[in-house]
């Protein structure tokens, strides 16, 4: 039964294979180089249920693609330079190539002949992706946000739908998106000027929150929510921006003032400790343990004046004890990475759910590393305390927002590094040691006609483990509401 099991396996690839155009194709050159291709996936380590990675050959000349893996070879011819995978072969390539690597040779013609690049692999990692991602894409204006919404992708195929779309509240901010444990059912996202709330999904029921919860605290912000589903960390941000004439990172925003507290969503009672909201510190980004025992958060002294110091503002990294039956906080703060004394400052500390890493971006100054070019990828060994960078993750450009995948093998990250002007979504494998491996471009049907002609920014990339199935009237409807 396995050898008949086997038997059509192979029947069916090469079926795939046929259809791809002839598997014969002798090489005669040798170029001794690498191929210009878009995305750059030379090399890369990916999931075994990711969408295929089609990409494109920058080149002038007819080109076709030899694909070698555990069943032998296929030729897969290019169109207009562009290599797409069948979605049937694709799969079965992952699946019969997991734990393995995909050697792939880019020929080009040469007189009668076929001319070979230098081959490169894809390592097919035995480990998925959470099938689901979920962004906001907007403009690149910096205060233009008529036209944005929140989308999500099924990372298993190229299907991209609106979650929510700003055209059905008339145009207004919609934005921090947030998943209890990468579970839709459990979301919340912020929607500001017109139509000022939170929209909170929970138990199949969508409900508004208002903006100013506490007007003791004031105006709830970044938010991460605690594994029991019942409590929501938010800092409570007093947010400006300038902007620059010439300057490589165009704008600089900054707080005026930050705090962190934590939202009861059963008593919508707010909670804080005089350590996570003080007069004389900023404190945002927070961050809950996957045990949900300990808030991480980031810290800096407070600056003044503001805008002439925003550089003198560096942020640390700390954490408390919290106790979710008492919704109490501990009585110190731990200092897990003393930035400052580094000249640097920290953003978005993200733990990955297994409790061993926590991922975080580096950079100058301030807290919005969107805008910082010098800004990277890091990681917190939790059990050892050693803080090193994701190398291999990190580009020239910005590296910024990250999100974990439920079983802490893969991130999912905003980076500027194709253009130095719009955010992009990649993915990089993370092993055991708590490396990253090359990181890929998010995938899709013709990248390189795609993110040349999309002139909107991926902002906040979260990985979720399904789709999110609320419908978006519903949700206008309930944002439409008043108070």
């Amino acid at each position: 039964m396995k050898n008949s099991c086997r038997f059509i396996s192979v029947l069916s690839l090469m079926l795939c294979c046929l259809a791809c155009g002839k598997t014969e194709l002798r090489i005669s050159e040798e170029l001794g180089e690498a191929p210009l291709i878009f995305p750059d996936y030379r090399d890369v380590t990916i999931p075994c249920n990711i969408a295929p990675l089609n990409f494109s050959y920058k080149g002038d000349e007819a080109c076709c693609l030899l694909v070698e893996g555990v069943d032998g070879e296929i030729r897969i011819d290019g169109s207009e330079g562009l290599f797409s995978f069948p979605a049937s072969l694709w799969k079965k390539l992952m699946e019969r190539n997991k734990g393995k690597a995909l050697k792939l040779t880019v020929a080009i013609r040469s007189g009668n002949g076929w001319a070979g690049y230098e081959p490169f692999r894809l390592h097919v990692a035995p480990e998925p992706i959470d099938p689901y991602l979920s962004y906001r894409l907007i403009p690149p204006g910096y205060e233009g946000w008529k036209k944005m919404g929140i989308y999500q992708r099924n990372l298993e195929n190229y299907e991209q739908t609106a979650l929510y779309e700003n055209k059905l509240t008339d145009g207004n901010c919609v934005n921090c998106h947030a998943y209890c444990d990468r579970d839709p059912g459990r979301m919340l996202f912020h929607a500001r000027a017109g139509h000022a709330g939170t929209v909170l999904l929970r138990d199949r029921t969508v409900e508004k929150l208002p903006a100013v919860a506490d007007p003791s605290v004031g105006t709830l912000v970044y938010p991460y929510w605690h594994p029991s589903g019942r409590y929501v960390a938010f800092s409570t941000n007093k947010t400006l921006q300038s902007f620059f004439n010439s300057h490589p990172n165009r704008v600089e925003v900054y707080d005026t003032a930050s705090d962190v507290v934590v939202y009861d969503l059963l008593t919508h009672r707010t909670a804080y400790s005089p350590l996570t909201k003080s007069a004389d510190s900023f404190e945002t980004f927070p961050a809950f343990s996957p045990d949900g025992k300990q808030l991480y958060f980031c810290s800096a002294r407070a600056v003044d004046p503001l805008p002439q110091k925003y550089k003198d503002v560096k942020y640390s990294l700390f954490r408390i004890a919290f106790d979710p039956e008492g919704m109490a906080f501990g009585n110190r703060v731990d200092t897990l990475y003393n930035a400052p004394m580094e000249g640097k400052s920290v953003s978005f500390p993200r733990i990955s759910p297994d409790g061993r890493f926590l991922a975080f971006t580096l950079h100058g100054f301030g807290n919005f590393s969107i805008w910082h070019k010098d800004a990277d990828l890091y990681m917190a060994d939790l059990q050892t305390g050693g803080i090193y960078p994701l190398s291999e993750a990190n580009s020239d450009d910005v590296e910024s927002y990250h999100s974990w995948s439920g079983n802490s093998r893969w991130i999912v990250f905003s980076s500027r590094r194709i253009d130095g002007l719009y955010t992009r979504p990649f993915i990089a494998y993370i092993d055991e040691a708590g490396q990253a491996h090359k990181p890929f471009l998010l995938p899709q049907k013709n990248p390189a006609d795609y993110y040349t002609r999309l002139m909107y920014s991926y902002n906040i990339p979260e990985l979720m483990m399904k789709k999110v199935n609320v419908s978006k009237h519903e949700i206008m409807n309930v944002l439409r509401s008043s108070f």
